[in-house]
């Protein structure tokens, strides 16, 4: 990690635009073919990106610088991004005209509130023009008692194809960023264990109080069982989450098909029942068919 820049409590700088010397007429190899229009990079050389650190309250200053090797002067906007570190940076210029075959050093400053929580702050220089972009990462750290916590939330199971998904959340609840690692584990109704998968580390960098949403995939999931998946999720500085979910694996199609010939099954037995009903017994000889009814003779006298 590189070296904390000097900081200095002072108010914003005068705009100003520093430009290097003019390299020679002739194309350098940067300008060739197939080289960007121009680039962007913390001053000095030697440093892929900023490193500030300090207590809340101080006033950080460096600069940014923005070579342009082609033959045609270019304009480079700056910004400042991030989710709250953004809003401090502040430029000598927004707008910067570098012209041909020149470096430009902009002066910029960062100014921590008084208030600010310690931990990490990430942001960044964004620069826009013609021919292109780039963002300078800005690391600040503000000193202080730090907190790691993290915690896994909206943990749900969805059945995919053959297979299964596990959808989840990790959100940073402390102040420092993070770098979380993941350990799996499910364990069925029917046969114990069905999935287990050691800790192992997610490619993200969690700053505070950021929200990520993620998949795990789960080929080979249950085809009929009920599951209770368990995601752990650790970082260093002894933060830990956990959360779990149920989900019940049927295999509907075939649940189908078998009910299907269930009932199949029950109505053709039903139709053998009846075929299989024995006749009626045959009458006396001389025995009516009809059982008597007693006759009533309308009009009949005595």
């Amino acid at each position: 990690m590189h070296p904390p820049r000097r900081a200095r409590r002072t108010g914003l700088l005068a705009a100003a635009v520093l430009l290097g010397a003019a390299a020679p007429s002739a194309p350098s190899a940067a300008a060739a073919e197939g080289a960007p229009a121009w680039t962007a990079a913390p001053s000095g050389g030697g440093r892929p990106y900023f490193y500030l650190e300090g207590v809340a309250g101080t006033v950080f200053e460096d600069k940014v610088a923005l070579s342009n090797p082609g033959g045609e002067a270019r304009t480079v906007r700056l910004r400042g991004t991030g989710d709250d570190s953004g809003s401090w940076i502040a430029f000598a210029e927004t707008e910067v005209r570098i012209p041909p075959r020149t470096r430009a050093e902009v002066p910029f400053t960062v100014t921590v509130p008084a208030g600010a929580a310690p931990g990490d702050h990430p942001g960044a220089i964004a620069a826009t023009g013609a021919g292109g972009s780039a963002d300078v990462p800005v690391h600040l750290r503000v000193s202080g008692p730090t907190l790691a916590a993290l915690t896994v939330e909206d943990v749900a199971v969805e059945e995919r194809g053959d297979g299964a998904v596990i959808r989840y959340a990790l959100v940073n609840r402390g102040n420092t960023a993070l770098v979380p690692r993941l350990a799996v584990r499910a364990e069925g109704l029917l046969g114990g264990e069905v999935l287990r998968r050691a800790p192992r580390p997610l490619p993200l960098r969690l700053a505070p109080g950021q929200r990520v949403e993620r998949t795990e995939p789960w080929p080979g999931a249950p085809a009929l069982d009920t599951v209770e998946v368990r995601l752990t999720a650790t970082a260093a500085g002894g933060a830990r989450g956990q959360a779990t979910a149920t989900a019940a694996f049927v295999p509907w199609t075939t649940v189908t098909a078998t009910t299907l010939l269930v009932l199949a099954a029950a109505a053709g037995a039903v139709r053998r029942v009846r075929r299989r009903k024995p006749p009626e017994p045959a009458p006396a000889p001389g025995e009516s068919t009809h059982p008597e009814r007693p006759l009533v003779q309308s009009g009949a006298t005595t």
